[in-house]
């Protein structure tokens, strides 16, 4: 396959039971619109998958689907190599799926220990009554931001309302993991951060990969994605319709896939267009009686 070549659709992605998790001819209306039609996704452990697209292309669509939140209206999932139905949150959550979408929906009014561990208090043990273990919650929380070299925090104590864009989101990528994962779905992570938290997001993503884990990442920012993404798969208006192996692409070529544009032909058009002009240039002027 040539380089920048993007993978026929509906071939060579593999069997279903040879992913972490697989989809096929996933698809989703919301009344006379379609927001997925016949969509076909995978992803493997320590893979991340990057999810591109336009606005309104199904990117987000397709991500609730896999938590559960919006199951689809038809369409087959597969995990761990077995036929499973996601069809509520709990579910995925139980199946070893976890998603950060863009609002993070943490408690600012809470600290950072009582927001990663939100309904999933850990209780003291040979007490007659359910009381919160906080040392416990504590210690575990500090390990925790430990293993994913969280760093920027301070106190585990520390209100999450006064965090940064870049430390909150670092708390809600460490919260996925209470539930010991094996998926992990991102909504934009980078969005509203700037250049320093950014890079802070994209390690921690990557060191998810490093774990083993299958990270699946919306994002509009084509940087972020060549920076940590294995795969580039995108969607536009509702159907899967290209993807990339991300040493193999270009941005450009990947941007051609998202409008539609056929960037080879753009690019021949332009070669020529500049052949041209560089005729004309090159010719010399007739010369006339002043």
């Amino acid at each position: 396959m040539a380089r920048g070549e993007a993978k026929p659709e509906g071939s060579g992605n593999g069997a279903p039971g040879e992913h972490l998790l697989a989809l096929r001819g996933f698809s989703k209306s919301f009344g006379p619109v379609r927001a997925l039609h016949e969509v076909d996704f995978e992803v493997d452990a320590g893979e991340i998958v990057a999810l591109v697209g336009d606005n309104g292309a199904g990117k987000s669509t397709l991500i609730k689907a896999i938590d559960g939140v919006q199951p689809p209206d038809r369409g087959d999932a597969y995990f761990d190599g077995k036929k499973v139905t996601i069809s509520t949150p709990q579910i995925a959550e139980r199946l070893g799926i976890a998603t950060v979408f863009q609002d993070l929906a943490l408690c600012d009014n809470l600290d950072v220990v009582a927001n990663l561990f939100l309904g999933k208090e850990l209780a003291e043990s040979g007490v007659p009554v359910h009381v919160i273990d906080e040392v416990e919650m504590e210690q575990r929380s500090k390990e925790l931001l430990s293993d994913l070299s969280v760093t920027t925090l301070g106190s585990v104590r520390t209100e999450v309302g006064s965090l940064s864009g870049g430390q909150r989101q670092s708390v809600a990528i460490a919260r996925t993991l209470i539930g010991e994962p094996k998926v992990v779905l991102f909504d934009e992570p980078t969005a509203a951060l700037g250049v320093q938290q950014t890079a802070q997001v994209l390690g921690l993503v990557k060191r998810l990969k490093d774990e083993g884990l299958g990270i699946v990442m919306i994002s509009h920012n084509l940087e972020d994605v060549f920076q940590v993404a294995d795969r580039i798969i995108v969607l536009r208006m509702g159907e899967r319709v290209a993807t990339f192996d991300r040493e193999k692409t270009t941005p450009e070529q990947v941007v051609g896939s998202i409008t539609g544009a056929d960037t080879a032909e753009m690019r021949r058009i332009e070669e020529e267009t500049e052949q041209k002009l560089g005729d004309e240039t090159s010719q010399p002027r007739e010369e006339t009686d002043g």
